[in-house]
């Protein structure tokens, strides 16, 4: 059965989301959630890999089939990524410092965030097309930097909150991150 492309998107933004429903990307997710602004350049850089990603892991895996080699899958892909969150990492510092320097060392983990990975890896396994999987990428990335937003901005508001000390910082970030976990696990009850 094919999916229709309105399936895949609320499927990868809301009912697997790859953050609350498949935790892959928690350390991202963790550390640029403090500010709105950082998730939201966060969340860009991200989709813009993905998409990207996508594409040209899709077609490198009908290569590596054809020439039998797809054991070299997860190599390839991991030097794709590499090459883009590089290329992404050159833009930003040229296009948009301030924000360059706001996402610091999470930018060139990009390139070791299981949730990029992931997808591409997914993208093979569940046999889509290359517009399916560039939609289910596109999604998933749209749902990460959701997530995201979300998560910064809930932050960002628990900052003016009192918090008792035992709970300030981390603590309360994981708590919250389990709440925002549970309400999107409750998507999934739609389908």
């Amino acid at each position: 059965m094919e999916l229709s492309y309105f399936a895949i998107i609320i499927g990868a933004i809301f009912v697997n989301n790859v953050v609350l429903a498949q935790f892959l990307g928690i350390c991202p997710f963790l550390g640029v959630s403090s500010k709105v602004e950082t998730s939201l350049g966060m969340g860009a850089a991200v989709t813009f890999v993905m998409a990207i990603s996508s594409v040209v892991t899709w077609l490198l895996q009908q290569l590596l089939v054809a020439w039998g080699i797809e054991y070299m899958q997860t190599i390839v892909f991991i030097l794709v990524i590499a090459a883009l969150v590089q290329m992404v990492e050159i833009i930003l510092k040229k296009l948009s410092p301030s924000l360059y320097q706001a996402l610091g060392i999470f930018l060139p983990l990009i390139t070791t965030n299981c949730a990029v990975l992931g997808i591409a890896i997914l993208t093979i396994q569940k046999e889509f097309s290359l517009l399916q999987g560039v939609v289910y990428s596109v999604s998933t990335a749209l749902g990460f930097g959701l997530a995201l937003v979300l998560f910064a901005g809930i932050r960002e508001r628990l900052d003016f909150e009192d918090v008792p000390v035992a709970f300030k910082g981390i603590p309360i970030a994981l708590i919250t991150a389990g709440i925002l976990a549970m309400a999107f696990m409750g998507f999934s009850g739609l389908v």
